[in-house]
């Protein structure tokens, strides 16, 4: 049993990165498919496929590079099981002086910080891509 597929997930993107991987397949959750949709969104994978199987499904993610550079430079899990992090509407961090993300699990979803500040809402910051 895992106790944190978040961190899972930014992990593998993390390692598959490093190498230099096309591809990583990660294990499949509502949260994790959202969580790469807004990765996609930013721009900062190319694309994203979502495998149905018996158990879980698994999440294809397709890593993007600008030359032998990963477009992603640092992602990093902010909230873990054993000390979570909360924030107001009006206290979302800036990732970078706006060159990152903060990705947030609100009342209305996983969304991004930017989306937060616009709705006025806050949440749990699950963490940042940079």
């Amino acid at each position: 049993m895992m106790t944190d597929p978040i961190a899972d997930l930014f992990t593998r993107i993390r390692n598959g990165l490093m190498v230099k991987h096309p591809r990583v397949d990660v294990p499949g959750s509502k949260m994790k498919v959202r969580i790469v949709e807004i990765l996609k969104e930013e721009g900062y994978i190319k694309n994203f496929r979502v495998y149905k199987d018996d158990l879980q499904g698994i999440i294809r993610v397709y890593l993007k590079y600008q030359g032998d550079q990963s477009v992603i430079r640092g992602i990093k899990r902010i909230s873990k099981p054993g000390r979570r992090s909360y924030v107001n509407g009006d206290k979302i961090p800036e990732v970078l002086n706006g060159m990152g993300v903060a990705i947030l699990s609100t009342s209305s979803g996983v969304m991004t910080g930017e989306k937060c500040r616009e709705k006025g809402v806050g949440g749990e910051v699950l963490g940042y891509v940079w």
